[in-house]
């Protein structure tokens, strides 16, 4: 466990988080449940925000990713801690809106917007909108026309760097269906179309190279490559970039296979990305770009915990032992996308010691409906709590109503204090579409 102030087992032996203790949580709001520790999300946003203060004299913006938990609340907290947001679909873009999240500060990403979702960003006033397609660029030209507005636009480049994560993960493959390559011309070709357009102001380049990647020097020769194309860029057309996106991807601890990073050592992460931008500029002799980074899963991971209520617990002799719990897939499908390893404690007997391995089981009909496999635990019993460790990016976002079942409520939890921010679904929030037609009536 990668225990902080506000994560750590308590004297009556429960899980801790933000103060709050975790058996007191399932009882008051029921499990499964959602926990985010709010003073986590804040440090986490601010130690970014302030390494660019400190090592980049401040000429960057930190943007929350926010597809790896996306509700009003976090779009609020990101205002309040003066940085930005990336937004990759209409729905997200719509979130922050409602959030009240100032439009000039999103980025809007994706692969294949629709033309609703690019209409609906040039009319809300998005301040940068990420190209990803020849088209598309043609779409928002004539979009921009429409509404009388010049874009801000910068162009999703592949610098083909390949970080050790999960092949599901790792956007910057030659092979990638995001960007375009900077090694067979795709790049440039991209760059001379884009500024071709009255309506668009080219503002330079985006690269992401993955997710959860812990080796600082696969940042580092992205950010070379990237600020390599830039010079070459400049030399071949006279056009420099003067902001750079570098994407996002730190990693955060899961299991003891994991690093254990505290908050402060992120901006180790960070200040060699940005010491490599610093020694390119010099070498190269362009100008410092304006720097931008995506965090999102170290913003918002470890700051979750999942609780659960064992149910069945089942004994195969010899073979392997099930607990199962009251979620499973429809709230956390990462083992099933990806065989993810999490860190599994009995919240209400966290301090005892574990004496088997056992894999947890969630209640969907789907044999690959699990959570984790060979997970050490004290013996388990119906009706004990869960906590599910390291849950905060990537499980409420790509939960589902699957088998019709609930996706859970989530709560934000800070100085012993908790609140929803997100409520409860209903049996009438799951057949609210649907509609009775009349040939069945």
């Amino acid at each position: 466990m990668n225990q902080r102030e506000t994560l750590k087992i308590n004297a009556q032996g429960h899980l801790e988080i933000g103060g709050c203790d975790a058996v007191d949580l399932a009882k008051q709001f029921g499990t499964p449940l959602y926990v985010f520790d709010e003073k986590y999300i804040r440090d986490m946003m601010s130690i970014y925000r302030d390494t660019i203060a400190k090592e980049y004299d401040g000429n960057g913006l930190v943007l929350y990713a926010s597809k790896a938990f996306s509700c009003m609340a976090v779009y609020k907290i990101a205002e309040q801690e003066k940085i930005g947001v990336d937004v990759v679909s209409g729905g997200e873009l719509y979130t922050a809106l409602k959030a009240g999240f100032p439009a000039e500060k999103i980025f809007m990403h994706g692969n294949n917007k629709l033309p609703r979702e690019l209409e609906f960003a040039v009319e809300s006033g998005v301040g940068t909108i990420v190209l990803d397609a020849m088209d598309e660029a043609d779409m928002l030209d004539d979009l921009c026309a429409k509404y009388g507005r010049k874009q801000d636009v910068i162009i999703r480049i592949n610098p083909g760097v390949e970080a050790h994560t999960h092949a599901f993960v790792q956007t910057a493959r030659t092979d990638s269906k995001f960007g375009f390559s900077i090694s067979d011309g795709t790049a440039e070709k991209m760059t001379a179309h884009v500024l071709e357009k009255k309506n668009l102001k080219l503002r330079g380049y985006h690269c992401h190279i993955g997710s959860q990647i812990f080796e600082k020097q696969s940042f580092v020769l992205a950010a070379d490559k990237a600020m390599d194309f830039i010079a070459r860029i400049k030399k071949d057309t006279g056009f420099e970039a003067d902001l750079l996106n570098i994407g996002g991807g730190f990693g955060i601890w899961y299991t003891d296979e994991d690093a254990k990073i505290s908050v402060a050592g992120y901006a180790e992460y960070l200040t060699a990305l940005i010491e490599a931008v610093k020694k390119k500029s010099e070498q190269s002799g362009i100008a410092r770009p304006f720097l931008v980074i995506e965090p999102g899963r170290s913003i918002v991971g470890e700051a979750g915990v999942t609780l659960y209520t064992v149910g069945a617990v089942k004994d195969i002799p010899g073979v392997k032992k099930y607990v199962a719990i009251d979620g499973g897939m429809f709230d956390n499908p990462r083992y099933a996308l990806y065989q993810s390893k999490y860190t599994v404690l009995l919240a209400n007997r966290a301090n005892e010691a574990c004496t088997e391995k056992v894999t947890i089981a969630g209640k969907c009909c789907e044999s690959g409906d699990i959570i984790a496999v060979d997970v050490p635990l004290p013996q388990a019993k119906r009706g004990d709590i869960v906590a599910v460790l390291s849950t905060g990016a990537y499980n409420y976002s790509m939960a589902s109503n699957y088998n019709r079942n609930f996706i859970p409520p989530a709560v934000l939890v800070k100085d012993g204090k908790a609140e929803y921010i997100i409520k409860p679904q209903t049996y009438e929030d799951l057949v609210r579409n649907d509609v009775m037609p009349d040939s069945l009536k």
